[in-house]
């Protein structure tokens, strides 16, 4: 049984650095297209959801991100996956989404997921403020924990980057009641902060202006994340902005804690 699978469809371009991330710390993982769960391929390349521990959903622009990032590939899940789905993460199985995985996941009504899995989305990931496309390193502080979370101390700050045009957190006219609920819940996991930890108070801190600062939330259950920034692309020291100021290139990058938490999850789990 192979641990994780990593979805794709076309437009999707993270596959790779999520699946090295996932092996490096210990995992099996395989690349699946949306078409292999679905059945709409060769008997022989045919996959089952229920047969991984982990869905992982990479970057990219999914079908050319249209009408609104994820939007289509959210839709596409939901019309055929949405039982499995259901069942998967209902079972405590670990999903994971990273920008445009965590646009998926909002559009398909996965997160916030404040009673479940919902019909239409409570959020949105909308346009950055400045209305242009960051590529930039972020410092995350985190404030909450999860099944990716376990091998940070609470407070503690990291420097991962983001990549994306669409990832400002909104709930639209909800949004007090909203914050509410994500505190009352613990599901917010990352804020943008300043490098000492302290609050981001806008750009370029926070790349997008996200709401409060939000950078990734997870479900109430806490086995499903979504997150903006890129851990995957920060695995090893080697790979950060700041690495030649800070030596030891050979060390371990600030992301990779994020896949190791999730192998100490799935080994609890068992």
């Amino acid at each position: 049984m192979t641990d994780a699978a990593v979805l794709l469809i076309e437009g999707t371009n993270c596959e790779e650095e999520m699946w090295h991330a996932l092996t490096k710390a210990g995992l099996s993982a395989e690349k699946v297209h949306l078409k292999q769960f679905t059945g709409d391929c060769p008997p022989e390349r045919r996959r089952r959801l229920s047969d991984y521990s982990v869905l992982m959903i990479p970057g990219g622009w999914s079908a050319g991100d249209y009408i609104r990032a994820g939007a289509i590939f959210a839709a596409r899940i939901k019309s055929r996956l949405l039982p499995e789905l259901k069942e998967f993460v209902k079972d405590g199985r670990p999903v994971g989404g990273i920008c445009n995985g965590f646009q998926v996941l909002v559009e398909a009504g996965m997160l916030p997921a404040f009673k479940g899995i919902t019909d239409v989305p409570d959020a949105v990931l909308s346009i950055n403020m400045q209305n242009r496309f960051e590529c930039r390193p972020t410092y995350l502080r985190l404030d909450g924990n999860c099944a990716f979370t376990g091998r940070f101390q609470r407070g503690s700050v990291i420097q991962v980057p983001v990549a994306h045009g669409e990832g400002r957190l909104e709930f639209g006219g909800r949004s007090k009641e909203a914050l509410k609920l994500l505190s009352e819940n613990g599901q917010v996991v990352f804020r943008y902060c300043m490098p000492d930890g302290a609050a981001a108070g806008g750009f370029p801190w926070n790349p997008n202006g996200s709401l409060d600062d939000i950078a990734g939330i997870c479900n109430p259950e806490g086995n499903v994340l979504g997150m903006m920034p890129h851990p995957e692309r920060v695995v090893s020291r080697i790979q950060h902005a700041d690495w030649t100021r800070t030596g030891n290139p050979d060390g371990l990058g600030d992301g990779f804690a994020v896949f190791q938490s999730l192998v100490d999850y799935l080994k609890k789990k068992k």
